[in-house]
């Protein structure tokens, strides 16, 4: 796998994963506790034994730059590297990236190293794992110019996907970005009987989509982004490629979730805490790597902890019930709070000033926080009431937090007095 190339797209401005894209970019966003969305295709080509990889950053890129320097090096001798491209303007590119096909463009000159045969290209805010190897067998016994990874999916979720329909042997024969009507969805339709048999249970998919990952000979991908203008993978290359290129499929069948809004983002991190999660953080024949931190055990005094993830360097007080929640690094959840169905990203840094600032970086005694995400670095008072108890879907911002997708977001470094309600 030497002589292939990872390029990460690190993603747009992520309007809709808003307010968590406040101050960070889409990969950059935590997840699992412990984790950035980043650290998932990272994992996956590392784990594939793709270890040249370039991630290609644009917006609120400061804070994954710093998670990548601390996270990921090579020893001089091994030959792998996880670099960071930063969108620039130069004598031949003046604008910034204009999608994911523009990105790449804008680094084709990274993309024409000799010793590179084949570009894989990929999201850096999806959550799956997958052995890349597979995907370049296929690529390579089809002698394809392009293989797209593709996943069966259920109607409802086709008009918010590409779907590719496909002929016998796996060839992409069609490409649609997003169809909407029922004439549309119907014209794509694949059979389930076909998907079956492919070795993929078909479990009432019908319909075969796009997951951004894209297998490239190197000299067909610098081909069509020279001479051509095209500024997205989807939505303008491979529905014009197809007719001069061969475009194969490779149907993939495991856990694969498209983090792009604040309710996608939320049910994926509460899936993690189930005993039966169909995404495992425990698969040591496929680790999910991060930052080294070095951080203490979590320290639980006496409390109802159940299905749910508490990272390192935790203080949990007595007396709290917390079910079915995510608790991040370095929290500090004071006495009797209950939290349920929340995501608490946690702190970047103990707060060693704590007793002179009111409230302290924690979460204080005896607060009840429901159906929430709390980003990093909040400061929450005592006898807080975080919870969405009118089931209200979408709130306008405030200082303290809006409602998105039904889930209450508080952003990073909010304060909440005591006594402070949301309800």
């Amino acid at each position: 796998m030497k002589q292939t190339l990872a390029l990460i797209l690190g993603g747009g401005r992520g309007t809709r994963l808003y307010p968590l894209t406040k101050y960070r970019s889409k990969p950059a966003v935590p997840i699992g506790g412990k984790y950035r969305l980043i650290d998932v295709p990272i994992s996956n080509c590392i784990n594939s034994c793709m270890e040249r990889i370039y991630v290609l950053t644009q917006f609120n890129s400061a804070s994954l730059h710093r998670h990548i320097r601390a996270s990921y090096s090579f020893d001089a001798f091994h030959g792998g590297f996880v670099e960071i491209l930063a969108a620039q303007q130069t004598l031949t590119h003046s604008d910034w990236y204009q999608g994911t096909a523009d990105a790449v463009r804008h680094n084709l000159t990274y993309v024409r190293r000799k010793d590179v045969e084949h570009v894989l290209i990929l999201s850096g805010d999806q959550l799956y794992r997958m052995d890349y190897r597979r995907l370049m067998a296929l690529h390579k016994e089809k002698n394809a110019d392009v293989t797209i990874a593709v996943i069966p999916v259920h109607r409802k979720a086709a008009p918010g996907l590409g779907i590719v329909h496909l002929k016998e042997d796996g060839e992409v024969a069609a490409f649609h970005e997003k169809p909407k009507t029922e004439e549309e969805l119907d014209a794509v339709r694949t059979e389930p009987a076909w998907i079956e048999k492919l070795g993929v249970p078909a479990k009432g998919r019908e319909y075969v989509a796009n997951m951004g990952i894209y297998l490239f000979n190197r000299d067909v991908l610098a081909d069509i982004l020279e001479r051509t203008d095209y500024r997205d993978f989807g939505k303008e290359v491979f529905p014009s490629v197809i007719a001069s290129c061969r475009v194969q499929a490779y149907i993939f069948d495991g856990y694969w979730e498209d983090i792009g809004t604040i309710g996608a983002f939320f049910d994926a991190n509460l899936a993690l805490t189930r005993p039966d999660a169909e995404f495992s953080l425990e698969t040591p024949n496929a680790p999910l790597y991060t930052r080294a931190r070095f951080l203490p055990p979590s320290r639980i005094a006496a409390a109802n902890i159940k299905h749910s993830l508490v990272a390192d360097g935790c203080v949990i007080g007595e007396g709290c019930v917390i079910e079915n929640s995510i608790i991040g690094l370095r929290s500090i959840v004071g006495p009797n709070c209950v939290i349920r169905n929340a995501i608490i990203m946690g702190n970047d840094f103990y707060d060693r000033d704590g007793a002179t600032q009111d409230p302290p970086m924690m979460i204080g005694e005896a607060c009840h926080i429901e159906n929430a995400i709390i980003d990093k670095n909040c400061r929450i008072g005592q006898k807080v009431r975080v919870i969405n108890a009118s089931g209200v879907q979408e709130s306008p911002e405030t200082q303290f937090g809006m409602i998105r997708d039904g889930v209450i977001v508080v952003p990073k470094e909010t304060v909440l007095p005591d006594g402070w309600s949301m309800t």
